[in-house]
């Protein structure tokens, strides 16, 4: 029978490859939107986790740290760190702008004082200079240079306006350009304020006790602790969550038609010899069952294709971009169930239809 199966599928190898490949592309679209999605939020979550911060705090209704407004005032600084387990409080203003390069619709910026922002996120000069406040000029990570092939003294357009790269840090740590904090307030009419404050835990305390200490003091304002960063983010969207549902239901619906156009081709091809088969006395299942098996074995083939190709573009994209793909088993493991899901679902008609062929007439088809 396997035998059977296998001799079908090599009988016409081009039709088999675009199969294969049709079903590949379906489930590429699944993994790698996922992946990118998933691999976004969480890369956005790792590097505000850096900031070296173990508590943010922000003004009520705020989402993240780049809400539509600079709402928290600066000078709540001194105030905040007279609280009970506070070791350090720093402004920090992050706002997403448009990205004139083509590489992203939005890309985010912070704002900040360099210095007590390096001392808490433990940052690096790596080349160049720290920029100096007021002043239209920005830093980045290495990796974000490196990979836009710019140098120390190029410009970059923000705001309309060029910024000069005066430096570059490390380790990653928030947004991934960063620019005074005085610069972003005066193009926001913001002066005197910020997003959020990153606050320092004093050793010896947990982020709960002096969470608790900060909202008895500051009532009304809202607290995150930096661990749960990711969780927020990925529940924070649900819009992105309908999109990746329907996403998966459009890939296994292609998947599906896909595999029930080609055995529904191979059943028309194969009626004379589906014909000769009931003859020598194969039942109507066992000549189903042949059917669906060949739409395994193509559902199959189709999902290695395409897992191995996300993993091939997820490469391609470390190595040239700095966007990220996280491929998870668990999203692997459920592609997988629905690949071969929807390639039985699609083999079932072709495989009655073969199973319900009458014998002489099979025989007698031309």
């Amino acid at each position: 029978m396997n035998s059977l199966v296998l001799s079908n599928m090599l009988h016409r190898p081009a039709r088999t490859a675009v199969s294969i490949i049709g079903i590949g592309i379906g489930i590429l679209l699944i993994v790698f939107t996922i992946g990118l999605a998933n691999g976004s939020m969480r890369e956005r979550a790792d590097r505000d986790k850096n900031v070296g911060a173990e508590i943010m705090f922000m003004a009520a209704g705020s989402w993240g740290m780049s809400g539509t407004e600079l709402r928290v005032p600066v000078s709540m600084k001194a105030e905040i760190e007279k609280i009970d387990g506070v070791a350090a409080a720093i402004p920090l203003a992050q706002k997403g702008v448009p990205a004139s390069d083509g590489l992203t619709g939005n890309r985010l910026l912070d704002g900040v004082n360099f210095d007590e922002y390096a001392a808490m996120a433990g940052l690096q000069i790596v080349q160049g200079r720290k920029f100096t406040d007021g002043a239209d000029e920005m830093m980045s990570d290495s990796a974000w240079l490196e990979r836009r092939k710019l140098k120390i003294g190029d410009k970059f357009q923000i705001y309309e306006r060029d910024f000069t790269i005066v430096g570059t840090y490390e380790p990653s740590a928030g947004a991934r350009i960063k620019i005074p904090l005085s610069t972003m307030q005066a193009q926001l009419g913001s002066e005197g304020k910020a997003s959020a404050f990153l606050i320092k835990v004093k050793p010896g305390y947990s982020t709960d006790t002096v969470g608790a200490n900060i909202n008895e003091k500051l009532p009304g304002n809202q607290i995150i602790r930096t661990s749960e960063l990711e969780e927020l983010y990925m529940q924070g969207v649900p819009a992105l969550n309908v999109f990746l549902d329907v996403v998966v239901g459009v890939a296994a619906a292609i998947s599906g038609l896909i595999i029930l156009l080609t055995m529904y081709t191979t059943v028309t091809e194969r009626t004379r010899q589906i014909g000769v088969l009931k003859s020598l006395g194969m039942s109507n299942l066992q000549i189903g069952w042949t059917i669906v098996q060949e739409a395994i074995l193509l559902s199959i083939g189709g999902v290695v294709f395409g897992v191995a190709t996300t993993y091939i573009l997820k490469f391609v994209l470390a190595r040239w971009t700095t966007l990220t793909v996280a491929i998870e088993l668990q999203v692997v493991l459920t592609i997988v169930v629905v690949g071969i899901l929807s390639g039985i679902i699609g083999a079932l008609y072709p495989g009655l239809r073969a199973a319900r062929l009458d014998a002489v007439e099979a025989l007698n088809y031309e």
